[in-house]
């Protein structure tokens, strides 16, 4: 386990940089789809993936639930290409089964060395910190990687080509599990905002306030 940061060259690495958008949740608790909610003059969806195309990420994917007209209507209204969505036809199975379907998934770009796993809804993460985090990734390259907040390890998980390979053919039933026996790079961060999820509707306006203070 590695903690201590050390500054890398996040642009190089965002330039082989795959990111999972994970968007085949069924927001039970919120009661409305989150990744529908607006946020930032868009949705909340519309926002990460501004984010991740302004870190220069060289390729996004966001992985929907099959059938889910409404995310679909959503991303062809910011003009989100079809050909970088991925159905999970099995969302009832949970995240992990959205990740092991990107990690399937046939219509990665060539050249990616490492890919994002990113929640759908983490919109208040500050860009700062994604781009912290990719520099760190630069420097442990053959690790997976993710932001440390008050000595837990958080998301976004970055894992490189050789790791996130392994998740096509998993057998075990969570991502913790799938990290359990790997060396886990800690990138330590400032930003509370790791530590938080929109699961409510009081998650929601809590996390907006968050958002309107930067």
């Amino acid at each position: 386990m590695q903690t201590a940061n050390m500054k890398g060259d996040a642009g190089s690495l965002a330039r082989g940089l795959g990111v999972v958008l994970l968007a085949a949740g069924n927001s039970r608790r919120m009661n409305r789809p989150k990744l529908l909610l607006p946020w930032g003059g868009t949705s909340i969806a519309g926002h990460q993936i501004q984010v991740w195309d302004n870190l220069r990420a060289k390729q996004i994917a966001v992985v929907c639930a099959g059938g889910d007209k409404a995310m679909q209507a959503e991303l062809d209204r910011i003009n989100f290409p079809a050909g970088n969505r991925i159905l999970n036809y099995a969302p009832e199975n949970g995240m992990f089964s959205s990740i092991v379907s990107a990690a399937q998934w046939s219509g990665w770009t060539t050249g990616l060395t490492h890919w994002a796993i990113m929640l759908g809804d983490q919109p208040h993460l500050r860009p700062e910190t994604l781009q912290a985090l990719l520099a760190y990734a630069a420097t442990q390259p053959g690790k997976v990687c993710q932001p440390r907040w008050q000595g837990h390890f958080r998301h976004p998980v970055l894992l490189p080509k050789t790791i996130f390979s392994r998740l096509a053919n998993t057998q075990v039933p969570t991502l913790k599990d799938f990290l359990e026996p790997l060396s886990i790079a800690g990138c330590n961060v400032d930003d509370s905002g790791v530590d938080q999820d929109i699961n409510t509707p009081a998650d929601y306006e809590k996390a907006l306030a968050r958002f309107s203070e930067h």
